[in-house]
């Protein structure tokens, strides 16, 4: 259909990977890289500087999001109650980034 629907038609759908994959930024090594300002910092001089465009900074949230999810998972099948509810405050700080 084309835009004179009355409402939202579904014309395809594509799964969270797909539409991601490309994008250095959604990559775990990526996350992992810039997770804390230490020694990893050098993994940039050769790699170059990731893309800090507004679109690039939202879409980096999102992926971010996603790795605390996984994350969160994680803790939960190994039995670590204690962490997963630590990472409800950081689930939160990055999804207030979204709105």
């Amino acid at each position: 259909m084309g835009s004179a629907a009355p409402e939202p038609v579904i014309t395809g759908v594509m799964d969270f990977d797909r539409t991601s994959f490309g994008d250095p930024a959604a990559d775990w090594t990526i996350r992992m890289a810039t997770a804390k300002d230490d020694e990893r910092m050098v993994f940039w001089e050769p790699y170059g500087a990731l893309d800090r465009s507004p679109a690039a900074v939202w879409r980096a949230r999102v992926y971010e999001a996603r790795h605390l999810g996984a994350i969160r998972l994680e803790r939960h099948r190994l039995g670590k109650a204690d962490a997963v509810r630590e990472s409800y405050g950081a689930m939160a700080e990055v999804l207030s980034g979204l709105t």
